[in-house]
Parts: C-alpha cells; structure tokens; sequence
C-alpha cells in the first residue's frame, strides 16, 4: 500500500502549496526533488554538450544522457538502442507517421479512433493529403473504448498502420493493444501507441504487446518537460528516416550531397538534445519504478472509484465516463459552461483542465465539445477528493459567471 502522506513530501509544489488541489495530472504532472535536483545538478556543476566534448564533465554527460536509454528500456521492456530522446509525445508521433509514410503507397490506409489527441490525428491527416491515403476509424462504445470484435470489423488488406492511445486522455478508455498488435499484424499492418497516458499510471511492456512505434513524454511521469521517449523496434527504426536532419545525427556528409546516417537511435536525436531534461527523465523513471507501476495503478483506480461515488451523488453533475474503471473523471455541470465551471474550482485552489482537450473530434462519440477533466495521480488523496465533491457541488450558473465580476 502507498504512503501517500510520505510520497507527498517528495513534492515541492505539494509542500509550498498545501491547500492546492491538483487534479490536472493528465496535462502534466508535478515534479520531486529528486528530479529537479538532477536538472539542478546539471547546470551547477556539469554543464556540457553530448557527444561532442573531449573533457571530462562531457564525458560524465555522455555516460549519464546514454544511461538513460537503459533506464527506459527497464521500464517498458526493450533494449537501449529502441529508445530514442525526442521532444515530446507529439514529436514521437510526428515522427512516427513521417517515417512509416515514407512506405506507405497511394490509397493505402491509416486506421484511428475518434477519440485520439490531435498529436494522433493531425500528422496522419496531413500525410494522407500529401500521399492521397485513406483515413479510417475504428467503432467505440459511447466511453471511447474499441472492443476487439470493432477492431476485426475494421481491420482489412489496406490497412497498412494502426494508431491510437493506450489510454484516451479525456475518457480514460484502456484499449486492448495486445490484441490490435496480433490482429494488425497478422494483415501486414504496422502498430503505433499512443502512450502519454499509459506509461505513468502502469506498468507497460512493449515486447509483450508486440507493437511497433510506442512514444511517450516525460513530463506526464513525474519528469521534466521537452523529453519525448520513442520506443521502436530496431530494425524497423533503422529502416525510418528521421524527421529532422542536423549535427549528432550523421556519421558524414560531403559536397556531393551524399549523407550517411548514424544508427537508431541516434539518428533521430538531431541537434543538441534536452540533455539535462533527459538525465532528469531518467530520475523520474527510476523513481516511478521504485515505487512501484502496479502499486500506482491499484491505488489510482482506487481513488478514482471514491472520486467518483462522490460526484455521481451530485444532481448538478453529470459523468461522461462513469463505466470506466480509470483515468480522469471527465464531466459536465448541468447549464454552465465547462470553463466557467472550471473557473469557479479555480476559485477553490483546484487545478483541473476544461474545453475539447486537443481530443477534437470525440464530441462525435460523446455528443459535446466541452467537458471538464480532474485527473489523478499517485500523490493525489481521498481528502482532497471530498473537497473537489464539496465544491462541485456548489457549481451553478450563478456561482461560476459571478467569480468573473
């Protein structure tokens, strides 16, 4: 069982702001001293380029920014040379679509779910504009989820790559990407996760479920901000090509425009990398691991379950999620605006998240553009759920316009 009392104190923010409530975990999350002592460290006493130093402190930063490719290849099951630095999620899937696009043909098709963040959605559409591709979406339940039998249903021989999230950002629908992975694979089609809400909040093995691309941010896992981790497999990334082009990344070029690139996964990692954002990942990662993925996830699901109770006694408010067993508890309050709403928790000292959150075309399955999003996270407490219910409450049309004048 986590000592969440205990883990709290790990957190600055939680410690300097004790009557915050922060349920926008979803959009990123706080940071220990462990990790911002590691970006610290690196700009008080060894400060360095990567890869390029012949000096002792650039040695030190070599051995930590490699280092931390096998940190993740701990936490999600690989080997080193899969993980690549990027800047964030949505790079990792930018890169994704500009590399497998690279294979794909005319009129082949490229398989998604309505509920994807737009980082999922818009490379895709602007490569199907580029390569006349065909876009598809695979059939959900009202909560966003794909059951395997809508997955048959959508899968064909065109279908050359599968995209979508482990877990959906709004709705919090875990979807069966095991079985997408055989079912994709046995037609041929590549398979890329969405993983910014999944590699937090549990343990993820990419070997078991067999996928192909797999990206992630650190911010989202307790690290620092601009670190992307992509995990591929290594003869498929050493098939891709990079989306950007620069210095590292080459082995040579010359006046004849003939360029040889250096192997996945530095390939990718083009220009000077967040190097001190990377060290600090791996902090983060390392910390998430000793306390534990399925610890977390049990707990989570836990105090998402007492959130919940909580808000389905509230007549003011309806649930948009309520059969989900995790993730953010995504609502509404009857007649007022869902920034206004937030606003009015604003006024409270509670952080959560309100509009389409980048999800929008999920207004097709769930029949609004707006909604309100309190997503949890291991620090988070029972006691602070009673106050986010306390105040939900007393959301009405009067209360949230009258915070504004």
């Amino acid at each position: 069982m986590l000592d969440v009392e205990k883990l709290r104190q790990d957190f600055p923010m939680l410690v300097n702001q004790p009557d915050l409530i922060y349920f926008d975990n979803g959009a990123t999350t706080l940071k220990p001293k462990c990790v911002i002592d590691a970006v610290t460290d690196f700009y008080t006493s060894h400060t360095s380029n990567v890869h390029r130093g012949d000096y002792a402190i650039a040695a030190t930063n070599d051995r930590l920014y490699d280092g931390t490719r096998k940190i993740f290849a701990k936490l999600i099951n690989c080997e080193p040379n899969e993980i690549a630095f990027l800047h964030n999620v949505t790079a990792c899937l930018n890169q994704a679509a500009y590399g497998l696009g690279k294979m794909l043909k005319e009129g082949d098709t490229v398989l998604l779910t309505k509920a994807e963040h737009a980082s999922n959605l818009l490379p895709w559409f602007e490569l199907a504009k580029e390569k006349n591709l065909k876009i598809e979406y695979i059939e959900t339940d009202r909560q966003a989820n794909i059951s395997v039998e809508s997955f048959r249903r959508a899968m064909h021989e065109g279908v050359k790559v599968v995209s979508i999230a482990h877990v959906t950002n709004v709705l919090g629908s875990i979807q069966p990407v095991k079985e997408i992975t055989e079912i994709a694979h046995s037609y041929g089609a590549y398979v890329v996760i969405d993983g910014a809400q999944s590699v937090p909040h549990m343990k993820v093995d990419v070997k078991d479920i067999g996928c192909d691309l797999y990206g992630f941010s650190a911010h989202k896992m307790c690290g620092p901000g601009g670190v992307g981790i992509l995990y591929g497999k290594h003869e498929l990334l050493e098939k891709m090509e990079p989306l950007y082009r620069g210095g590292d990344m080459n082995a040579r070029f010359s006046s004849d425009q003939t360029v040889l690139l250096k192997n996945a996964p530095v390939r990718f990692e083009a220009g000077t990398p967040d190097i001190e954002g990377v060290i600090a990942a791996g902090k983060a990662a390392e910390y998430l691991m000793e306390i534990g993925l399925d610890e977390i996830h049990e707990y989570e699901k836990e105090l998402r379950a007492y959130l919940l109770e909580g808000m389905q006694k509230l007549d003011n408010i309806e649930i948009l999620n309520p059969d989900n067993e995790y993730g953010p508890v995504a609502f509404n309050a009857k007649g007022v605006f869902a920034q206004d709403a937030a606003g009015y928790l604003a006024s409270k000292n509670i952080a959560v998240r309100s509009g389409n959150h980048c999800a929008k075309i999920l207004h097709e399955i769930i029949g609004t553009d707006q909604s309100i999003r309190a997503s949890l996270y291991f620090y988070n407490t029972k006691e602070e759920a009673d106050r986010f219910v306390q105040a939900a409450s007393e959301i009405s049309l009067e209360n949230a316009v009258g915070i504004f004048f």
